[in-house]
């Protein structure tokens, strides 16, 4: 049986967190970083000698990104913690999907440390 808001109390959703166990056995194990770039949200950059371009997203696991895309999407509007870090970035001017993007990669690190250290989560 589902809950009606699995982000309720700032928490990852059932289905995140499923697909964070399967998709990323390797979760707890790695830096904050790593664990951005196995999921492809670290930003590549496309720069060339003095040229500099943008940065974007790619490689990593896709199927996983689209699911902490989501997620992401419910923290930046319900998660007490997150949803001022999307209110600043988008003060500042950033697009939305940045925002969105970041909003997923800290889920990641959080989740990250949260197994690494054994503690559960705390608003």
């Amino acid at each position: 049986m589902l809950r009606q808001n699995p982000v309720k109390n700032g928490e990852i959703g059932p289905v995140s967190a499923a697909m964070l166990i399967a998709e990323l056995p390797e979760l707890g194990r790695m830096t904050s970083g790593e664990a951005a770039a196995v999921t492809g949200l670290a930003p590549v950059p496309h720069d060339s000698g003095a040229m500099r371009g943008s940065r974007t997203i790619s490689g990593g696991r896709r199927s996983l990104r689209h699911v902490l895309f989501q997620a992401a999407l419910a923290a930046a509007c319900h998660n007490p913690v997150l949803k001022p870090v999307a209110k600043r970035l988008k003060e500042r001017g950033k697009p939305h999907k940045l925002v969105i993007i970041a909003i997923a990669r800290r889920l990641v690190t959080i989740a990250n440390a949260i197994v690494k250290t054994g503690i559960p989560w705390q608003l």
